[in-house]
């Protein structure tokens, strides 16, 4: 009897789908490129750098991290040295592997991860307390303020890149989202009726309704002296306190709360459920309108009545972190200056992503040029504040305030943003004033490993001697360079963003995210309707083949690509290639940009 008899016809057809082998269901072949290519010394750089990075990152793996996933150190809560520096060990590892590193990589990131959920779950506080019960909480941080929650969210955020089935990360982007949500009876962070988080120290346990100390920020009583080099300089426990002695005033909303908005991203790409959609844009909006409020400046310190400087006496540049936020350096005597309102850029690109809609960047770039109009000589050289106190402008340098200029000019693709940003290394090479930047900088990029590399072997630090930063400026992940050229990206950087870029590479034989092995890619101009790759295949025996998104969630849709005097129709956010061996070619790809529906999802499925 035939197997099939016993089927309906589309269920033959399914069952169909699932003999074929995998590599064979995902997108027809656009392109065929068979002109031969002599591997260009930029590619040859990108592949090795690639390998050397992940080889470095196992060496770095295997001396800092044990079989559970756990980073061997003490650990301590608190903004010194805390949950967030633990897993920052690992920052940038979703980068590399989505660029196409070893997948040694994903696994290695992904078991710290994992390791350093359990740990500080495990890890709990003697005297500060909101984490006696643990520093974590299903699996997120209690409490606290979103500058450091974004740090140690840096890693996860970006997961989504090249490990989007996995169920506990799918499980975790819908509860961390619902955190802000209000989705959680017990995490009840966010106000909708005045479209605030309540209090700049949030997380899994709720907002902290009440002025912060330095023992909240600090952590517990610990030994400093023969045995600890703290990262801010401390000598003592008692120069840790004091350092956050002045951090007090964190009730009500703060723009680096913004970077909170990335979560909800992720739950509409990983989803897309309008809800998560939703609540980021109403935030945002919210923020424009404060600005819009406040002469065109983001303010620092929104009440829990909605108002600006509602808990900060009416100041709208009050609160920790705020523009007037200057302290004292415990053991200098020093003043210096700490506002992060910078961090909610974030929140403005994220909106950005969601809608294309320029006002959200328009916004921000106003705000720069507003405070930059403040602008006095002094001595000769005109001078620029970046902090606004009870008397008015202050701490004054040579440079113009750029916070978020170059990711500006990413995203609007403006003459008028474009300035802002002319002198910038990557942007010089993209208008064609600098052709030698690929191959210094990726030489350069070696050096760095190499030295991170040898720091990481001279380290004698012990476990019971170490604390959570100690191993991150040993981390050897480089992949600036490789970030830029390969996908004309933004860096993430510390604040929990998701990637900006211009282009994705997928392997659809090996069905994974990243450049397959041989090929290397270069991106050498881009403009709001176009972006100019090359694309080569280095093994000169056996073709390659390799899918190419626009955007890092698909969000830009292409309408054509032209190869020489070939001219290919594409509508949609990716097309297949075929390298044959030894090959490469200049493409053109042509682009509506921020149309798509941004999606975690890999082009096969």
């Amino acid at each position: 009897m035939n197997f099939f008899a016993y089927f309906p016809n589309q269920v033959v057809l399914f069952v169909l789908l699932l003999i074929v082998p995998a590599h064979n269901i995902s997108a027809s072949i656009v392109l065929n490129v068979d002109t031969e290519m002599t591997p260009p010394n930029w590619a040859l750089l990108e592949r090795e750098l690639l390998d050397a990075n992940a080889e470095a990152c196992r060496a770095f793996f295997e001396k800092y991290f044990d079989e559970r996933g756990y980073l061997l150190c003490v650990e301590r809560w608190g903004g010194d040295d805390g949950p967030d520096d633990a897993i920052e060990n690992v920052a940038d590892w979703p980068i590399l592997h989505a660029l196409g590193g070893d997948d040694s990589i994903l696994a290695m990131y992904r078991k710290a991860w994992e390791g350093h959920l359990r740990q500080y779950t495990e890890a709990k506080t003697v005297e500060v307390p909101f984490a006696r019960d643990g520093m974590y909480y299903k699996e997120f941080p209690v409490m606290m303020d979103c500058m450091h929650n974004g740090e140690g969210l840096r890693v996860f955020n970006l997961q989504g890149l090249s490990d989007p089935g996995n169920i506990d990360f799918q499980n975790r982007v819908r509860r961390f989202a619902g955190f802000y949500m209000n989705e959680d009876p017990g995490a009840l962070n966010y106000d909708f009726e005045h479209k605030i988080i309540k209090s700049m120290f949030n997380g899994s346990r709720g907002p902290l309704m009440r002025k912060t100390t330095g023992l909240d920020w600090a952590g517990d009583p610990i030994e400093v002296e023969n045995r600890f080099h703290l990262g801010h300089g401390e000598e003592n426990y008692a120069q840790m306190v004091e350092h956050f002695k002045d951090y007090n005033d964190t009730l009500g909303d703060h723009p680096q709360n913004l970077s909170a908005t990335t979560l909800a991203l992720n739950a509409y790409i990983l989803t897309g459920e309008e809800k998560y959609k939703t609540w980021l844009l109403d935030y945002v909006e919210a923020w424009m309108e404060r600005m819009k409020e406040n002469n065109g400046i983001i303010p620092s310190s929104i009440g829990l009545d909605g108002t600006i400087g509602g808990e900060t006496d009416g100041k709208w540049w009050g609160s920790v972190y705020g523009w007037g936020f200057s302290v004292v350096v415990p053991q200098t005597g020093e003043i210096a200056h700490r506002t992060r309102v910078y961090r909610g850029v974030i929140g403005f690109g994220n909106a950005f992503l969601l809608t294309g809609d320029r006002r959200y960047i328009d916004a921000w770039t106003n705000m720069l040029d507003i405070v930059n109009s403040n602008a006095k000589v002094v001595k000769g050289v005109k001078r620029y504040p970046y902090m606004y106190g009870d008397d008015g402008w202050y701490d004054f340098k040579p440079e113009p305030v750029n916070w978020g200029g170059l990711d500006a000019w990413f995203w609007t693709q403006s003459p008028k943003d474009e300035i802002r940003v002319a002198d910038d290394p990557w942007v010089k090479f993209l208008s064609g004033k600098d052709p030698a930047f690929p191959e210094r900088e990726l030489r350069k990029d070696f050096k760095t490993i190499r030295e991170k590399a040898a720091g990481m072997r001279a380290d004698t630090t012990t476990p019971d001697t170490r604390l959570a930063d100690d191993p991150m400026k040993f981390n050897p992940a480089t992949v600036g360079t490789l970030r830029q050229l390969m996908m004309g990206g933004l860096d993430p950087g510390r604040g929990a963003a998701p990637l900006h870029c211009r282009l994705r590479y997928f392997d659809p034989v090996h069905r994974r995210a990243g450049i397959p092995d041989d090929v290397a890619a270069l991106i050498d101009t881009f403009s709001d309707e176009s972006v100019s790759v090359t694309l080569v295949n280095l093994n000169q025996s056996e073709a390659r083949e390799v899918i190419v998104q626009a955007g890092a969630y698909g969000e830009h849709r292409i309408t054509r690509v032209a190869s020489g005097a070939e001219n290919v129709k594409v509508e949609g956010s990716n097309f297949r290639v075929k390298l044959e061996a030894g090959c490469g070619s200049q493409l053109t790809i042509f682009n509506q940009r921020y149309v798509e529906k941004p999606t975690m999802s890999f082009p096969w499925n």
